[in-house]
């Protein structure tokens, strides 16, 4: 037909010299919807499946079939359509007649080429993505396609569950049919592994959000692809070992490392500090919540899901507030006392029939040996609003503010009504995740300080600050 005589025409003749010594036979097989072209060259001799041209097009494209431009993964090479000049140039027929080993039907998820970082944008590659509706990784991907991140363009997914293990799995189905739409709409490629990326043609950003344990090996493969700069989400690692090993191979590589502890840019922090300072003998506590329900089955999924613990996870903003602010760090903690009558801890078995032991709730009063006194209330079943309260020499509260305000809750009630079944506390703390993306992509393009961001060495001792008060904690409330 016409579309099978445009492409042998315009794509196969041009490199089919390189190849013949390979090859004795070409066939075509056009599966449907028509925008699915496979070229297999078969073996002389033997006749056996062996290199395989796997080529995306589309109805539109067919009629001026444009270069194309190269992506690899570990098990194959995938070719997308590309009006890219600069692939263009790239894409000679030798290029195009390598490697094409083991691909299938099944690697093609081509992009619009057209898009990409621009000029003054960080090029962001968004490595853990998680499920739709619920990874922190997909909130972050979500802002950035809407454009409300204008230093950062969302040009690379690497999600390895997904689109390996866990592709026919629970959420394995939605994830892969987000994909597709982001990758038609938006030019977003996807692939499995941070190490088959393609040379930065911007200033590359990686933004790390998938497990926690996996993030040391994936720090390092984001320095060898290219990286200026991570974005690495809480807590960074499962250990102060791991992460301290982590900020010291970042550093060896000039490689700059930030966190997101989106917090520490809140208006409700920044108001309730400012006003504790008009406050003679003034004492915060800041209140963190979440919406799970109150159930054994919520709260163990919770728990497996979250399996580094309350306070290397929801609470960890917390600590991280005052590792920044009030002068904590393991050696400068004099006391800490739970709240015994708030606090509950519990033994729950998660999806996989394993139990987890974790606070379901906690709170908590640390007093630092330069004499400053801070506490923190965490609960997974409180809500979805976090706030700060202020409270005088007396112990009477004099301030609170919300998270969101009431400036912010039409956002949150417009955000639920466009995503209905996402996690109730990306709305709240819509606007800085924002803001720390929009922070630490300026910095990877300009170079400028990233204010207000904490670093990965805020992040160590954050880490150590955890590890010392789950145990300390878990034997008060025993």
């Amino acid at each position: 037909n016409h579309c099978s005589h445009h492409l042998i025409q315009k794509v196969f003749h041009p490199i089919k010299f390189t190849i013949s010594f390979r090859t004795n036979a070409l066939i075509i097989f056009i599966s449907s919807p028509l925008h699915q072209i496979y070229y297999y060259t078969i073996l002389y001799n033997i006749m056996k499946l062996s290199t395989s041209v796997c080529l995306a097009t589309t109805a539109a494209s067919v009629g001026a079939f444009a270069p194309l431009a190269l992506r690899s993964s570990s098990s194959h090479t995938v070719l997308r359509v590309s009006n890219d000049a600069k692939a263009a140039a790239a894409s000679t027929p030798l290029d195009l007649a390598a490697d094409f080993d083991d691909v299938g039907p099944e690697d093609v998820l081509a992009g619009d080429p057209a898009s990409g970082a621009k000029t003054g944008q960080a090029e962001v590659v968004l490595v853990g993505c998680g499920a739709p509706n619920r990874g922190m990784g997909w909130y972050h991907a979500v802002q950035m396609l809407e454009g409300r991140c204008p230093s950062a363009s969302l040009d690379y997914v690497v999600e390895g569950w997904f689109l390996g293990p866990g592709a026919e799995g629970p959420g394995g189905p939605e994830f892969n049919e987000w994909a597709k739409t982001v990758a038609s709409e938006h030019g977003t490629t996807f692939g499995t592994s941070v190490a088959d990326l393609p040379p930065p043609k911007q200033p590359r950003v990686a933004l790390i959000a998938g497990r926690t344990a996996d993030n040391p090996k994936l720090l390092g493969e984001c320095i060898e692809a290219g990286c200026k700069c991570v974005y690495l989400e809480k807590p960074g690692a499962p250990t102060v070992k791991e992460l301290q090993g982590m900020k010291d191979e970042a550093e060896e590589a000039g490689i700059k490392v930030l966190m997101g502890y989106n917090k520490n840019v809140c208006k409700y922090v920044r108001k309730t500090r400012e006003f504790a300072e008009t406050v003679t003998g003034s004492h915060v506590t800041f209140v963190s919540n979440n919406a799970y329900e109150n159930t054994p089955e919520s709260l163990g999924e919770c728990f497996e899901r979250n399996a580094e613990g309350m306070l290397k996870n929801m609470a960890i903003h917390e600590l991280a507030l005052l590792v920044s602010f009030y002068d904590v760090t393991v050696e400068n903690i004099e006391s800490v006392t739970a709240d015994k009558e708030f606090s509950s801890m519990q033994t729950l078995p998660g999806p996989s029939g394993k139990e987890f032991t974790d606070f379901d709730k906690i709170k908590f009063t640390i007093k630092t040996k330069t004499g400053k006194e801070v506490s923190v209330a965490a609960d997974r079943c409180g809500g979805t609003d976090s706030y700060a309260t202020v409270t005088d020499a007396e112990g009477s509260e004099v301030f609170r503010y919300w998270m969101p305000d009431e400036e912010d809750r039409a956002n949150v009630e417009k955000l639920t009504e466009t995503y209905p079944t996402a996690m109730p506390y990306f709305f709240t703390q819509d606007p800085d995740y924002v803001t720390v993306k929009e922070i630490v992509a300026k910095h990877t393009v300009t170079g400028e300080e990233a204010e207000g961001v904490a670093t990965i060495g805020v992040a160590v001792e954050t880490l150590r600050v955890a590890e010392f008060l789950t145990p300390t904690l878990m034997e008060q409330l025993k």
